[in-house]
């Protein structure tokens, strides 16, 4: 560690780096919605302060990389609302624009609700500059102004497209001062454009305290996303257990290790048929996270990733920096598992279900034995232990072939 005065210069360097523009060729040649390309967008998440190797940061820099220039995100209490909005400070930055998330924390209670209250807000105010525009296009003689709603209204329920079409809209409406139909589209014109509404929380929220909030957000049908960080545990007030905790876990409430399975949030979704459902594993599959968030989003519907966050809690013995081998891990072990559920396949008459993990090929018990969380049964209760680990073992077997199974009743003949 190196004292303050002693850095200075190289602000300089990072000041130039900053000042750097986007590369268009890189752009075209790496398309955002792949591994390496997504790679190439600025992350409107830095500087967290979060735990060092965090589970739940990554997904949220991704998030952002993918869609923060046109992101809502309600954030419930946690983990994730503490390294995301410490004041006075906050994590959350913008592009070169100006343009980054709109984030705002609520209650661990009514999160989903207060995502919710959010949507429709923005999509009321929208809906009303949308008939404004599609006024504007019946009556103008101009043809740049009816080629600029036209293109608008042909892209307006794609988040991508529908950007650079609402920035040449309001190119054009701004050069019409004179033009009364114009300047009333322009009172919207922060609404305009497609916006990605994201709800966050992590598995105390989303599995218990918030769950009757999250079931009726998803019901609803409308256009929000939610991302579950999945540690398990109640991890910012101490480590508690929650209903996502597995059996075997040691947790507060928990001392003598979970004796009941873990709750499968992503059955519960999916049984409705019209929300798009992922599980995803950054460290083990990058391509199928990419493929899940970027679904997700682009579904016009409610959507839930639950991805899983390793965490200071779990007392990994390779160390926090390993975070993203352990959930490499986790799924190698049949401890975790990645899937997908799009209603849009369905609709095509397609199998909506696909699991993306394979069949397990490391050993379930060796892999639980390398966190602290499971191990200290073994120590404290070494009889109790080999019970709950052969029942924890069992149930995630069980879990597999039953998400084999389901894979096969979805199959479309």
């Amino acid at each position: 560690m190196q004292s303050l005065d002693t850095q200075r210069a190289e602000q300089e360097v990072f000041a130039y780096g900053q000042s750097l523009p986007e590369k268009p060729e890189v752009k075209e040649k790496f398309k955002e919605t792949t591994v390496k390309g997504s790679q190439f967008k600025q992350p409107l998440l830095e500087f967290s302060g979060a735990c060092a190797g965090c589970g739940e940061t990554p997904y949220a820099k991704l998030v952002t990389q993918l869609f923060g220039d046109r992101m809502y995100i309600a954030n419930a209490t946690g983990c994730s609302s503490i390294w995301g909005g410490s004041a006075p400070s906050t994590p959350y930055t913008v592009n070169k624009e100006g343009k980054g998330p709109a984030w705002a924390n609520s209650l661990f209670e009514d999160n989903a609700e207060y995502g919710y209250g959010m949507y429709l807000a923005q999509a009321t105010m929208r809906k009303a500059g949308i008939e404004k525009v599609l006024e504007l296009a019946k009556i103008t003689k101009s043809e740049e102004k009816k080629a600029a709603c036209e293109k608008f209204l042909s892209t307006v329920e794609d988040g991508n497209a529908n950007k650079a079409a609402t920035e040449e809209l309001i190119k054009v409406l701004e050069a019409s001062s004179d033009c009364p139909y114009c300047q009333a589209i322009l009172e919207y014109k922060d609404f305009l454009n497609k916006k990605s509404v994201w709800i966050f929380g992590g598995d105390g929220w989303a599995y218990d305290i918030g769950f009757g909030g999250l079931d009726h957000v998803i019901a609803s049908g409308e256009d929000v996303n939610i991302l579950v960080f999945d540690t398990e545990v109640y991890s910012n007030t101490g480590g508690q257990s929650s209903k996502s905790t597995p059996t075997g876990a040691v947790a507060q409430f928990a001392a003598a290790g979970k004796e009941v399975k873990k709750k499968d949030l992503a059955a519960i979704a999916m049984s409705y048929g019209y929300v798009y459902v992922a599980q995803v594993a950054m460290g083990a599959d990058y391509n199928q996270c990419i493929k899940a968030f970027t679904e997700a989003e682009s579904y016009h519907g409610p959507s839930i990733i639950i991805a899983y966050a390793p965490c200071i809690n779990h007392g990994i013995r390779a160390g926090m920096s390993q975070a993203q081998t352990e959930i490499k891990n986790a799924v190698a072990a049949g401890y975790w598992h990645t899937l997908r559920f799009d209603p849009r396949l369905a609709a095509e008459g397609k199998n909506p279900f696909q699991l993306d993990s394979k069949a397990p090929t490391a050993d379930y018990k060796e892999f639980i034995g390398g966190e602290v969380r499971y191990s200290s049964l073994t120590r404290a209760f070494p009889d109790r232990a080999v019970d709950l680990f052969e029942k924890a073992e069992e149930t995630a077997k069980a879990k597999y072939e039953h998400l084999v199974r389901l894979s096969k009743l979805y199959d479309v003949e």
